[in-house]
């Protein structure tokens, strides 16, 4: 289903994955970048060992001192300090591992720096959860799909939103539930849009 290339992945404090698609895209990773709170949830020292670590080092084990980039600042959640790191190396197709699970503020907050990312710095980033993958989006865009997938579209500032290839009607929704719980009906999913809005695609599809 994930056919998507990425540069690097970013694996935040969060619920360290625990599915079999996160994991095989950890495990794929050809960049790996660590936030420093990160780095106690990783059972490979191998895997850490080829990974660059972002953050004030405070949870930092010794051994892995000389890989860490320390931002003191507090402006910024350490997900965006990484996620700044790699655009200045030019990752922009980036995979983010452990940003949900925990405290729901976290990960609300989480969720939304993810379309900041895609307006402000112009990454192209897909969040991985242990049930789905959140990916930002603008205007006109058909996805990839599989017929019994469950979908959720949020709105981030859009006029008109339509689609075709879902179960249910789109519209400019205004609030976020409006637009959760729909279900793909074939391959592909095609988008109309004069906005930005956010896409949730399940790894389970219904009926199976």
């Amino acid at each position: 289903m994930i056919t998507k290339k990425f540069d690097t992945v970013i694996v935040a404090n969060g619920q360290f994955p625990r599915h079999a698609v996160p994991l095989e895209i950890l495990h794929q990773a050809e960049h790996l970048v660590v936030c420093d709170g990160a780095i106690a949830s990783f059972q490979s020292s191998e895997k850490i060992g080829k990974a660059v670590i972002i953050g004030d080092g405070d949870s930092v084990p010794s051994e892995y001192r000389n890989r860490l980039i320390q931002i003191d600042e507090q402006d910024d959640n350490d997900q965006t300090k990484a996620t700044r790191y790699c655009v200045e190396k030019g990752w922009k197709r980036i995979a983010y591992l452990g940003s949900t699970g925990l405290r729901e503020d976290h990960t609300l907050g989480n969720i939304s720096l993810l379309m900041r990312y895609y307006r402000e710095m112009g990454v192209e980033g897909t969040m991985f959860t242990d049930h789905g993958f959140f990916t930002p989006a603008h205007g006109n865009q058909t996805i990839p799909s599989t017929k019994g997938q469950q979908v959720s579209i949020f709105n981030f500032g859009c006029n008109q939103l339509t689609a075709e290839g879902l179960r249910w009607n789109t519209y400019n929704f205004q609030e976020w539930w409006q637009g959760t719980l729909n279900e793909a009906l074939g391959d592909s999913i095609s988008f109309c849009a004069d906005g930005y809005y956010l896409i949730y695609q399940t790894y389970d599809i219904k009926g199976t």
